[in-house]
C-alpha cells in the first residue's frame, strides 16, 4: 500500500470543490484518499508550500519521431521528457515513418499505455502520408483509438480536403487540428518578416501566411460545420479572426506554443538555430496580442510543440537548420514567465481542463475518491536544462544550459507517481 502525502498545497481546478484552497492531499494506491488537514504516516511526504496542485497536464501537440526517426526521439524518451515536464497525457503528431494512418500505426503509439504514467494518444493523419492529397480511413482510425486528426507538422493546404474532412469527421464528432500556413508565401522563409529579417538579410515569413489560411479555414468551417482546432497561432490578426468567429458561434478553438512569447525576432541576431521555429518568433507587439488572447479566452490551450532534432539537423548554418524546439520539459518555465502577465489560474486551465475537453479525455478533477491524475507545479523552482536534467534524446532548445525558473516537480497517474524535484 503506497501513500503519498502532499502538505499545504494550493489547488487550482475549477471543476473541484477545493479550487483556490490550500489543503493537504493524501494519495493512496493511485486514488485521492483524503483532502483536508491530514496527519498520517506516508511513504512519501511532499511539501506543497508555494506550489500548485492541478489536474494532470495535457499536451495537444508533440512530435515523438517514432517510428522512423528514433535517433531524434522515441516513445520511451518522449514519455520520460513528458513526465519530467509535468504531462500525464500527450497527443502525438502523425509525421513518422510510416505516417500514423493505419490501425497498426495507432496501436503502436498506444501499446505502452497500460503500464505507463504518461499516456500517449495518437493523432492520425488526415491524408495519406500527410501529403494533403488523398483522405485516410478516418472512421477506422477513430475506432482504433485515434484521438484527433491532423497532418501534424504540415498544414492542410488543399481547401477541398479541409472541407471534406470537416464533413467526414462530423459522423463521430471528431476533432480536426490544422496548423494554418500558406506554404507558398512562406517558401524559403527562415524567420519572421520584418525589420530584423531585413537587417539580417534573411528571407522572412510574413504574418499574412498565417492570417489568410486562418480566414480560409474559418470560411470553410462556417460552410461545412464540424470541430476545428488551429494550432500554434502567432499573429494578432489571426487571433482577431478566431475571436470574432467564436462570437458568431463557430466551433473553433486554438492554441499557442508555450515558448511563443518568451522570445521575439530580435533574438536571432546571433543566427542561433536553437531559435528557429515555425511559426517563427515574431515581434514584441505580436507577443502582446498573444498575451491578450490568453487573458480574454481567445486562446484555448497551451502546447509544448515539442519537435526534437539531432545535431546533424540543427547545428548548421541558420538557413539550413531544421525548424523546431525540444519543448516538453520547459512548458512549466514558459508558464511561470507568462504568469507575470496572465493569471496563473487561466494558464493552468489551458494545460489541464481545456485540452481534456477538446480531446474528450476523462476529467482528472481533484476530489476524494477520484483517480490521481495530477501535476504538482512549482513556479519558483530553479533548475538548469542540461545533459543531466534533460530526458529527451534531443538538445535543440534556446534554454540549454540556462538557469530556469518554474518546474513540474511531481506527476501522478495510472496508479503511479514520479517526483522530479522534491
Amino acid at each position: 500500500m503506497t501513500k503519498i502525502l502532499i502538505k499545504s498545497i494550493k489547488i487550482l481546478d475549477k471543476e473541484s470543490s477545493h479550487h483556490g484552497k490550500t489543503k493537504d492531499v493524501l494519495i493512496e494506491n493511485g486514488k485521492i484518499k483524503e483532502i483536508g488537514k491530514i496527519d498520517t504516516k506516508a511513504n512519501e511526504v511532499l511539501d506543497g508550500k508555494g506550489r500548485i496542485l492541478s489536474q494532470g497536464w495535457v499536451d495537444m501537440r508533440a512530435w515523438l519521431a517514432d517510428p522512423g526517426f528514433e535517433h531524434k526521439e522515441d516513445l520511451e524518451s518522449g514519455r520520460e521528457a513528458a513526465m519530467a515536464g509535468g504531462f500525464t497525457h500527450v497527443a502525438v503528431l502523425p509525421n513518422t515513418k510510416p505516417v500514423t494512418q493505419s490501425k497498426n500505426d495507432v496501436a503502436y503509439v498506444r501499446a505502452g499505455n497500460q503500464k505507463a504514467l504518461t499516456q500517449l494518444h495518437p493523432i492520425a493523419a488526415v491524408t495519406l502520408d500527410a501529403k494533403g492529397e488523398d483522405l485516410t480511413e478516418m472512421i477506422d482510425l477513430h475506432e482504433a483509438g485515434a484521438i484527433a486528426f491532423s497532418d501534424g507538422l504540415k498544414p492542410i493546404w488543399h481547401s477541398d480536403i479541409l472541407l471534406k474532412t470537416l464533413q467526414y469527421l462530423q459522423k463521430f464528432d471528431g476533432l480536426l487540428i490544422d496548423r494554418p500556413e500558406d506554404i507558398h508565401l512562406n517558401m524559403f522563409g527562415v524567420m519572421n518578416e520584418g525589420i530584423n529579417s531585413t537587417m539580417l538579410g534573411m528571407k522572412g515569413m510574413p504574418n499574412l501566411a498565417e492570417d489568410i489560411i486562418v480566414q480560409r479555414n474559418l470560411d470553410i468551417l462556417a460552410y461545412a460545420g464540424g470541430r476545428l482546432h488551429m494550432t500554434n497561432i502567432s499573429t494578432p490578426h489571426a487571433l482577431s479572426l478566431i475571436k470574432n468567429a467564436k462570437k458568431k458561434g463557430l466551433n473553433v478553438t486554438c492554441d499557442i506554443a508555450s515558448y511563443q512569447t518568451s522570445f521575439d525576432d530580435s533574438a536571432l541576431h546571433d543566427f542561433d538555430p536553437a531559435y528557429k521555429v515555425n511559426p517563427p518568433f515574431r515581434t514584441a507587439a505580436d507577443n502582446k496580442a498573444i498575451t491578450k488572447g490568453l487573458q480574454d479566452g481567445t486562446i484555448d490551450a497551451i502546447v509544448s510543440s515539442h519537435i526534437p532534432h539531432d545535431e546533424e539537423c540543427k547545428k548548421l548554418e541558420y538557413d539550413l537548420a531544421d525548424f523546431g524546439i525540444n519543448g516538453l520539459q520547459t512548458v512549466a518555465t514558459d508558464i511561470a514567465r507568462l504568469s507575470e502577465k496572465v493569471e496563473m489560474e487561466l494558464l493552468i486551465e489551458k494545460v489541464t481542463s481545456a485540452p481534456r475537453s477538446l480531446l474528450k479525455l476523462e476529467s482528472g478533477t481533484i476530489e476524494e475518491g477520484k483517480s490521481a491524475d495530477l501535476t504538482v507545479f512549482d513556479p519558483n523552482a530553479e533548475w538548469t536544462l542540461n545533459g543531466k536534467s534533460n530526458k529527451s534524446k534531443s538538445v535543440n532548445s534556446p534554454y540549454w544550459n540556462q538557469k530556469l525558473k518554474g518546474q513540474a516537480v511531481a506527476v501522478f497517474n495510472n496508479g503511479q507517481y514520479q517526483i522530479n524535484n522534491a
